[in-house]
């Protein structure tokens, strides 16, 4: 008797023992994400959460790479010999070279293995990422582009703040209402002011209806030159912004979008263009100063009958070969767009909830009631048709530096509107032809 139960005790420690093993040797996958701030504390949490309901099972590793650009650099860098994590966060403009790179684990082969719904995804949120018929990638943080304005600042000129402007030739008309001169004929408040942001330039195009690039903006096959020059678009925009300037009612602001931020929430302007995703910030740094008020993404022409096409980021699975690792990851993808994480997500940062879902849950809706501009946000996305879901490009990060660089020369007035068009689409098919030659 005492030596049965020796062995079943003898047993039983080597069965805690595999146990505990098993416990300490879960499957470990990296997560490269490009979120800094309070974004970043929230994607920590998440992914804490995460590896806490699966222990033993999954751990993530959370790794921060710095901005978009420095993340999709050090993917190209160590791609070439080896992948250096299992999901990576990648800007919308990096879809097409991660799609061309041939690193990716398209992630419809790990719907279709699981059978997903993928019903429960944003339509307009999941056409930007489907290419060829099936998604690439999961859209994880998604915004659209959205006016602000100051509700306080409207009143004072005798406008309704309740009709925000819906296009440039209003915005021209409010702004000089707006507009506020000091006793010594200075500005003190300019009535609109925004960032010099190329992703504005992307969104006009199919605010107008219009393509970025060739082959069906890129979807039909990779582009293989741009198209804004020939259809009218990018001298469209680019005489809205010399009329602003000319008009007296902006000051440039410079390039992104900081600079715009800063002066709308101290008041120096009273109209700015934004991402969704910076509503909660703008609410909180605003504070009690004014009330803010939300439109509309303003159209080029007020007869303009295009739309905004989603931007943020997306999660991509690499490649790795490893059966477990990528069931991992899939897993670990799933929970980030589930919806109560979806909610909360929605909560810390302002990005849409990309599962419908979401807007189901308690959490969802107190967040709506209490930031009610985000309606403005949920109402565009809906109105916007699945024409104009956006283009693909290879070289989008570098085609977006270079229309900054030339519509900063158009308002410097260093080059006319037709010189800053011809050379911006040419030094573009320059970087797209040499991408497509090398890949």
């Amino acid at each position: 008797m005492k030596k049965l139960l020796s062995m079943l005790l003898v047993l039983s420690l080597m069965l805690g023992l595999s146990t505990m093993a098993m416990a300490e040797n879960p499957v470990e996958i990296i997560f490269w994400h490009a979120m800094g701030g309070v974004n970043g504390e929230a994607i920590t949490k998440m992914a804490d959460d995460f590896n806490v309901a699966n222990e033993g099972k999954i751990k993530v590793i959370v790794e921060y790479q710095g901005g978009y650009d420095d993340e999709i650099n050090k993917i190209k860098a160590a791609g070439m010999s080896a992948l250096p994590c299992d999901v990576v966060q990648v800007y919308d403009i990096g879809s097409r070279f991660m799609i061309d790179s041939g690193w990716v684990k398209p992630v419809q082969e790990l719907i279709d293995a699981d059978n997903f719904d993928i019903s429960q995804i944003e339509p307009n949120i999941a056409a930007y990422y489907t290419i060829d018929g099936q998604l690439y990638s999961m859209p994880f943080n998604s915004s659209t582009p959205l006016l602000y304005y100051n509700v306080d600042a409207f009143k004072e000129a005798g406008l309704d703040p309740a009709t925000p402007p819906k296009n440039f030739d209003e915005i021209l008309e409010m702004s000089e209402k707006l507009t506020v001169k000091g006793d010594d004929g200075k500005v003190v408040r300019y009535g609109f002011g925004m960032g010099n942001y190329g992703w504005f330039f992307e969104q006009w195009m199919g605010k107008m209806g219009l393509h970025y690039v060739d082959n069906g903006n890129g979807r039909e096959a990779p582009a293989t030159q741009v198209v804004f020059d020939e259809n009218g678009g990018a001298a469209a925009v680019f005489n809205v912004w010399k009329k602003l300037m000319d008009e007296g009612v902006i000051t440039y602001l410079g390039r992104g979008n900081n600079d715009a931020k800063a002066a709308f929430i101290s008041g120096d302007i009273a109209i700015t263009l934004e991402s969704t995703a910076a509503l909660k910030s703008l609410l909180t740094n605003v504070g009690d100063s004014f009330e803010i008020g939300t439109g509309y993404f303003p159209n080029i022409h007020p007869d303009d009958v295009g739309g905004v096409s989603i931007g943020g980021g997306s999660l991509w699975a690499l490649n790795s070969g490893n059966e477990a690792k990528e069931k991992a990851s899939w897993e670990f993808i799933k929970y980030m767009i589930s919806p109560e994480v979806q909610a909360f997500w929605n909560a810390q940062t302002g990005y849409f909830p990309i599962t419908v879902a979401t807007h189901e849950l308690d959490a969802f809706k107190a967040n709506l009631e209490q930031y009610p501009q985000f309606g403005t946000a949920i109402e565009q996305l809906h109105a916007t048709g699945p024409d104009f879901v956006g283009s693909l490009l290879s070289v989008f990060p570098e085609a977006r530096s270079l229309v900054e660089t030339y519509t900063e020369r158009v308002i410097n007035g260093e080059l006319s509107v037709d010189a800053a068009v011809e050379n911006l689409a040419r030094e573009i098919n320059s970087a797209i032809e040499i991408y497509n030659l090398t890949n």
